[in-house]
């Protein structure tokens, strides 16, 4: 009947309020955080929740656990790596937004791995879209299959931190992705577009034509938008 909330989003909900009383300067540079058990109690979740969001800042660098003591806010500069709040992520205003970061981002890769790629990576890119085609064919959505085409065409690219920015991006491209791929199943006309886009992108990585691989995928995120404010979601 109802909806789970995936843990991931309550524990980045928990992660961005951390973030925001910290740089309020609730807590101190170096000051003690209060124990798992209290941040439990006051934001009402259970201490795994918590203990995730906690790893979560300590993998940013805004906090460090020590042994036997506690959890210390980092001590320092005041450098953040990017985040992007997972509940918001997964709204329907956010997902446009998404998609045009995506199309940003995904433009440079398609027209950089045109003039990178290798055989094993084009290689790599057609077996990606033919599994998309296998799970349409199922009767599955395709998203792990469809964010599979996007890294492979990232990683073709040589450069390690546009395949890193899409793995950091991957969490919410998905949510992403589950909103955009459900919509266009709904039609047979959207999942024929999807399917010539993706084609039409391929064609220009293996051509090695950058500027035709970048037109490709620009077009592509231009017209998912498209395609969703068509069928009444975003």
């Amino acid at each position: 009947m109802f909806e789970k909330i995936p843990a991931r989003a309550l524990s980045d909900t928990v992660a961005q309020q951390l973030l925001k009383q910290i740089d309020k300067g609730a807590f101190a540079r170096g000051a003690k955080l209060p124990t798992e058990a209290v941040l439990a109690e006051q934001f009402g979740v259970s201490r795994t929740v918590i203990r995730e969001a906690i790893s979560r800042l300590k993998n940013e660098g805004v906090v460090e656990p020590r042994q036997g003591s506690g959890v210390f806010i980092a001590g320092h500069g005041t450098i953040r790596p990017l985040r992007i709040d997972y509940a918001e992520a997964v709204e329907a205003g956010s997902v446009l937004q998404i998609l045009a970061l995506r199309r940003a981002i995904e433009a440079e890769v398609a027209s950089e791995a045109a003039m990178h790629r290798s055989d094993a990576d084009m290689l790599s890119i057609e077996t990606a879209l033919a599994e998309i085609d296998a799970a349409a064919a199922a009767g599955e959505d395709g998203v792990a299959e469809d964010v599979a085409f996007h890294r492979a065409i990232a990683a073709a690219t040589g450069n390690p931190y546009f395949l890193k920015t899409l793995t950091f991006l991957n969490q919410y491209l998905e949510a992403g992705t589950m909103i955009t791929r459900r919509n266009e199943a709904l039609r047979e006309d959207f999942s024929r577009q999807v399917r010539e886009e993706h084609a039409a992108i391929a064609a220009a990585i293996r051509a090695r034509d950058p500027m035709a691989a970048r037109n490709a995928a620009c077009t592509h995120m231009y017209n998912a938008a498209r395609r969703l404010s068509e069928a009444g979601i975003c």
